[in-house]
């Protein structure tokens, strides 16, 4: 019995999880207020569930903008794969989707501090961010097992350029990986947002040259209802 209890000590004291359990405190309350929505909104099996950071939350006219594909947004400000991992099972449990699609970019910005409590978490390196990206995976395949998942490419924009050769690095990793695994899916945005200049195309993006503005968000849903079309539609 003593072996049995002291297994079950290392085993949690090991679990990835728990690794990075000190960058999920400051989000509980975001997640509650997802949560909330789910009480209060309904949504029927054919939608589409969005989850991840702040392009997501701020993507007002979602709804508009992915006709004729239901949606449901579940986006929160800030989110990192390294919190969003213990999160993944409460953003998705309420539902029952057709597909679920993650877009998380803010692991990897061009940033060396190490204040966890702050908006300046440190870069991860792209190996580790794509061992994120696995952990989130898992985590929702214990709720649904054969859903159609899709990640959305980390976007190249002026503001984290110093960081895209990293974050390209994450960005091919994660993809390697959904070629790998069925009903994993992976949707490629960088050729669209960078110019002939090489350089991204700031027009897409609002003052901040970090988030989507509205001409940027119409063209991230034609690429994403392109992909969606391509795998759900065919089945």
């Amino acid at each position: 019995m003593k072996k049995i209890i002291f297994f079950i000590l290392i085993t949690f004291s090991c679990s990835p999880l728990k690794k990075y359990e000190e960058t999920a405190t400051k989000w509980q309350n975001d997640i509650s207020k997802l949560e909330n929505l789910d009480k209060s909104e309904k949504y029927t099996d054919n939608a589409i569930l969005f989850i991840g950071s702040s392009s997501i939350r701020a993507w007002y006219s979602m709804q508009e903008d992915m006709i004729p594909y239901e949606t449901i947004r579940r986006g929160y400000g800030g989110a990192h794969y390294s919190d969003i991992i213990h999160f993944s099972k409460r953003l998705v449990k309420n539902h029952n989707p057709k597909a679920i699609l993650i877009f998380v970019a803010n692991d990897i910005k061009g940033n060396n501090k190490s204040d966890l409590y702050s908006k300046n978490l440190p870069d991860r390196s792209p190996q580790e961010v794509k061992k994120l990206f696995k952990l989130v995976i898992n985590q929702i395949r214990t709720i649904h097992k054969t859903i159609p998942i899709f990640a959305i490419e980390t976007t190249p924009t002026s503001s984290r350029w110093k960081a895209w050769p990293k974050i390209s690095m994450a960005n091919d990793l994660i993809k390697k990986y959904c070629n790998s695994k069925q009903d994993l899916h992976y949707i490629s945005t960088r050729d669209f947002y960078i110019g002939k200049n090489g350089l991204p195309t700031d027009e897409f993006f609002k003052k901040d040259m970090l988030h989507l503005n509205k001409k940027g968000y119409a063209l991230w849903a034609k690429i994403i209802k392109n992909n969606l079309q391509r795998v759900l539609d065919s089945n």
